[in-house]
């Protein structure tokens, strides 16, 4: 299969995570995609193949020198997110693209267009696919899943490229936070790896958000409203209250670079109960912390204004900035900018807003930078990757497998 085969048969799987579940996978889908990954790589020759009970794959390429070489790792997520629907993928390929808007489905008027997204205007003349305008793409991961199995079939029929032991881990459940809470570092075996999970050609990220989630649980009392006054509290109308006390100008929509947020991703009320799902994400670790004392305060300063025990507040860290892992080790950063300057890209060292398996599986042990993958508009029916991003990808883990060995 070429690169591109593979990715249009990847997303073909509906492999969608939930966070509801408790279990990993989370989802038995994303097991219906592993197997059938465990069977492709089978088919290719790879050694050291194992898919464990809760849907990591690992697998091995040979050495093919007798020099001591570094093993490294390559690794993607095989879950896509639970923000939209994944089921029933139907992408197409919109060939030399002409800088005009694409209209991903005409009877409900979805229009990829450059007036909304300015980065389609950076791939004129190159093959976009893209949607239907009724789910995502799944580009975020499969494009990297892609990418590495393509380089690791490219490197078996090019014997002459002399390279060490290769391992690739393809993972579960990174969308919800839980990718690499089950990876076996020690298994894989790797002395760094990198996640082939960013964005747009030339992506390098070796820092990201630390991370928190918080769930406020608002408590009401329900009377006929016919003979409320005095006695109904309405827990809507608290949590309302209680959104209010968050700076406005601290959300996703009005911050970038390495401003951080609060970010609310879900309310579900009523009168007598509301919950309110905030995430919470800075770069700098004492503003971060910061962060989480304010949110813990919402909860002193909303029971004291209505005068009673209503709020309560679940509040757990979910990842944390790699940046202090990678910084003694930062030749895995110069081995990777390396590889995309001998293939023909320019590097871009930037901050990710948002986080990686690679972090968590930083404080792990296993030092695990993100590079590009190609795809952009993550997590919706605008998503879309260039045909010659994700070529670009591959030909970066090429390089970094035959620049390990140089070295």
């Amino acid at each position: 299969m070429t690169l591109v085969e593979r990715f249009l048969k990847y997303v073909s799987f509906d492999t969608q995570s939930s966070e509801e579940s408790g279990v990993t996978p989370s989802t038995d889908k994303q097991m219906v995609f592993a197997r059938f990954l465990k069977t492709e790589l089978e088919q290719l020759g790879l050694e050291d193949i194992e898919l464990d009970e809760h849907g990591y794959l690992y697998a091995t390429l040979p050495a093919n020198t007798d020099k001591p070489v570094p093993t490294v790792g390559f690794i993607a997520h095989m879950d896509t997110s639970p923000d939209c629907s994944g089921a029933n993928v139907n992408p197409r390929i919109v060939e030399n693209y002409d800088g005009s808007d694409i209209v991903l489905c005409a009877e409900e008027g979805i229009i990829l267009s450059p007036a909304q997204f300015p980065e389609l205007l950076e791939h004129k003349g190159e093959d976009l696919i893209v949607t239907d305008g009724k789910t995502l793409l799944g580009a975020d991961d499969k494009a990297g899943i892609a990418e590495i199995v393509s380089a690791i079939a490219w490197l078996m029929e090019h014997p002459e490229v002399k390279h060490g032991r290769i391992r690739v881990g393809f993972n579960p459940d990174e969308e919800i936070g839980l990718g690499a809470h089950k990876f076996d570092v020690a298994k894989f075996g790797c002395e760094f790896a990198y996640t082939m999970d960013g964005s747009e050609v030339g992506e390098l990220e070796f820092e990201n958000f630390n991370a928190a989630g918080a769930k406020f649980t608002v408590k009401g009392r329900n009377v006929h409203p016919g003979y409320a006054k005095g006695k109904m509290i309405n827990s809507m109308l608290v949590a309302n209250y209680l959104m209010s006390l968050l700076p406005a100008d601290e959300t996703p929509a009005t911050t970038e670079g390495y401003e951080g947020f609060y970010h609310l991703v879900g309310l579900q009320g009523e009168v007598e109960q509301t919950t309110l799902s905030y995430i919470i994400r800075d770069h700098d670790r004492a503003r971060f912390e910061e962060r989480k004392r304010v949110m813990q305060s919402l909860v002193e300063q909303v029971n004291a204004h209505y005068g009673e025990q209503l709020v309560s507040l679940d509040m757990k860290d979910q990842y944390y900035n790699m940046r202090e892992k990678i910084e003694p080790v930062m030749y895995v950063i110069d081995i990777a900018k390396q590889a995309m300057e001998e293939a023909g890209i320019t590097p871009k060292v930037k901050a990710i807003r948002g986080g990686t398996d690679g972090a968590q599986l930083s404080f792990k042990g296993l030092p695990c930078p993100n590079i590009f993958a190609g795809g952009l508009n993550f997590h919706g029916r605008y998503e879309f990757v260039p045909i010659q991003s994700m070529e670009k990808a591959m030909q970066v883990v090429v390089k970094i497998a035959e620049l390990v060995a140089q070295r």
